[in-house]
């Protein structure tokens, strides 16, 4: 092993623990120093793979080469996984959702801060490219003040793997899906959420959900539709947005896409009106000939590093996280706000932890 590198043991080598060795071993700061799996066909794969597979985790934790433990498992293991390695001495990288519970997070949260250790959240579809591309036009207001965002992603082939059907080991496409949508709106509007409002399908007989809708209504001004899907065989857009000079739309990760905004430089005309079914409207008919200008998608924003050159200079003490741990207990807490609001069938409010995330300038400030 390199010794400029920061060795790091995988738990869990299934799909995204032999994804995450993939993404590793592409990269400059980390290496995988080895892997752990309860599984003998998966150790037998890490082998294979060339990697030491540990043959327990008491093993991982005792051996002082081992500077990070990456959790690729199932979601109902995170916290104790984690507490342990962080209590070892390890650094921690953990698959979303981190943990079962906001309660469960903050008992990870305190095991990091008494051992002083890192402990960040693999949330990382911040860096896709359609999201940053929404990001950047929120930010320049590329369609004007941003005022309705959906965010949708759908598939037809129900609720993936094995574990991923079971309630008890976190699964459901709120857990799977719903936390990388709703951490992406957070992470992008600086703002307090209000109220939330949503329901979950259980269409396909599943003990978790095989699918959601939620409304998030934040307090300055924008809604945020989010919408998680596995029995869509007609797919509505990744992403729809409306802003007060215009519409943009990105269909898919392949950002086929397009901007409609107003033509401020075309005189103004009533249009023209339309047969709608056995009526007539204007309301509906087609914005009149000039009146609207058709571009294509802007670039996208821009992130200042990628995660695990964030997370390498993060425990070099180099730079401050880009998934910041009250971000993610931010995230949990909206994931169980939307929960609560499908089982009740209510509006939830006042559970955002937006105020905290502010830093105190000074304590006259704090005191205002």
């Amino acid at each position: 092993m390199s010794s400029n590198k920061h060795s790091i043991v995988i738990v869990g080598y299934g799909g995204m623990g032999s994804y995450h060795a993939q993404l590793i071993g592409e990269n400059d700061h980390v290496e995988v120093a080895g892997t752990f799996d309860l599984l003998e066909d998966r150790r037998n794969a890490s082998a294979k793979a060339g990697y030491k597979a540990y043959a327990s985790y008491e093993e991982v934790l005792a051996d002082p080469a081992v500077e990070v433990v990456l959790i690729a498992t199932p979601n109902d293991v995170h916290k104790d996984i984690a507490v342990r390695a962080l209590k070892a001495g390890k650094h921690v990288i953990c698959e979303k959702p981190v943990a079962m519970s906001s309660e469960e997070l903050k008992e990870m949260m305190a095991a990091a801060d008494k051992a002083g250790r890192v402990l960040m959240v693999h949330q990382n579809r911040r860096w896709d490219e359609d999201f940053r591309v929404i990001k950047q036009m929120y930010e320049s207001e590329t369609v004007g003040s941003l005022f309705q965002i959906e965010s949708r992603v759908h598939g037809a082939n129900g609720i993936p793997g094995d574990w991923r059907h079971v309630k008890a080991q976190g699964g459901g496409m709120l857990l799977d899906w719903g936390v990388h949508l709703l951490d992406q709106l957070l992470f992008m509007i600086d703002s307090k959420v209000v109220s939330v409002s949503s329901n979950l399908s259980y269409i396909l007989g599943n003990d978790v959900d095989d699918g959601f809708e939620a409304i998030l209504l934040f307090e300055n001004g924008i809604k945020a539709i989010v919408e998680v899907g596995t029995t869509n065989f007609i797919t509505l857009p990744r992403w729809y947005v409306k802003g007060i000079e215009g519409s943009a739309i990105i269909e898919d990760w392949s950002l086929n896409g397009r901007i409609v905004t107003r033509n401020h430089a075309s005189e103004r005309r009533e249009p023209t009106p339309i047969r709608a079914g056995v009526g007539l409207t204007k309301t509906m008919a087609p914005p009149s000939e000039g009146s609207t200008i058709t571009a294509a998608l802007p670039p996208a924003a821009e992130l200042p590093d990628s995660f695990y050159n964030n997370f390498a200079a993060v425990i070099e003490g180099k730079a401050e996280p880009i998934v910041k741990n009250s971000e993610v207990l931010r995230v949990q807490n909206l994931i169980e706000a939307i929960f609560a609001a499908a089982e009740n069938n209510a509006v939830i409010k006042d559970f955002d932890t937006y105020e905290d995330l502010k830093p105190v300038q000074s304590i006259g400030e704090a005191v205002k």
